[in-house]
């Protein structure tokens, strides 16, 4: 009897555990509404260029191992549009499920919107693309080569976005702009929270420190049911011989400290995204992975549908 019962303890425990890991590679609804993450690292990528470490050694001699910049696609039935204009634009737009209608951008940081350039006389070539862009970002766009040149050349059209208003792309889903603080030596810096016909979803791919933010990260966690967020950097001290104050991100240490008075159900909304190549939580393996999983979060990954 007790040999039965410790047999179906460890069954249920390993069942647990391996829920938890696997969640949420496929959700799906009735509506054909949802987000599919297309890629999950910092800006530079994973591998790093010229990054010669212990961190990246595997991934450039395994390309299975390699991560794309972070992107969501949003598909709403046979229409989708871009979360970030990444350099791996390319191969995140051969994966978007449906037909592109617009493109919103974060921010004027290099993995944010250089992916840009694809679509330009040289590449695709494009007619009139809907750029989502806030008002320094528009600027930006506008007066600076070689995107004002998309501009004059009608290969993408700016759509004007303001914080905090909503953008309807069609009956099922909206876009609202969430303005965050961040190093915006080029344009401000926004999240998007997105309205599906059944659930929202919260996506700060960067912010400087939650801290530093008017708003109360928490408060929003309770209120959406799903939340992507900063995870660029696991904790401080990651980088050797660099001040990280001048690279300032929420270590993911401290969200999950900040996190700690969520219920269980809260802490699984939150899925960790934008990793640097030196942040743990790209190897499965490592036992910072398992930790931040063991702890109730999740952690993005390539290919990762969220059903909204």
């Amino acid at each position: 009897m007790m040999r039965t019962l410790l047999l179906l303890l460890l069954a249920f425990g390993v069942a647990f555990c391996e829920s938890i890991d696997q969640f949420p590679e496929r959700e799906t609804n009735q509506s054909g509404t949802y987000l599919k993450v297309l890629g999950i690292a910092q800006d530079a990528g994973f591998p790093q260029i010229a990054c010669k470490k212990d961190c990246c050694k595997a991934a450039w001699q395994d390309e299975s191992l390699r991560k794309r910049v972070s992107c969501l696609g949003l598909t709403d039935q046979q229409n989708a549009w871009l979360l970030e204009a990444t350099p791996n634009i390319r191969t995140q737009l051969q994966e978007l499920d449906g037909e592109l209608q617009g493109i919103f951008l974060t921010h004027a940081h290099m993995g944010h919107y250089t992916g840009l350039m694809h679509v330009g006389r040289e590449a695709l070539g494009a007619d009139q693309i809907p750029v989502y862009a806030m008002p320094r970002m528009d600027t930006f766009l506008r007066s600076n080569g070689p995107w004002s040149q998309l501009v004059g050349l009608k290969n993408i059209m700016i759509r004007p976005i303001q914080k905090d208003s909503m953008v309807r792309l069609s009956p099922n889903v909206s876009i609202q702009p969430i303005q965050v603080p961040h190093r915006d030596e080029f344009s401000e810096t926004v999240g998007f929270h997105i309205h599906g016909p059944t659930k929202s979803a919260l996506f700060i791919p960067d912010i400087d420190k939650w801290y530093l933010w008017e708003e109360d990260i928490v408060d929003w966690i309770k209120k959406v049911d799903y939340a992507l967020l900063d995870g660029t950097f696991y904790q401080n001290g990651e980088i050797p011989g660099r001040d990280m104050s001048q690279i300032p991100h929420p270590f993911i240490q401290e969200s999950i400290a900040l996190f700690e008075s969520l219920s269980a159900a809260e802490k699984q909304k939150v899925i960790f995204i934008h990793f640097n190549h030196t942040n743990p939580l790209l190897k499965q393996q490592s036992k910072e992975y398992q930790e931040v999983i063991k702890k109730g979060y999740r952690i993005a990954s390539e290919g990762m549908e969220i059903a909204l």
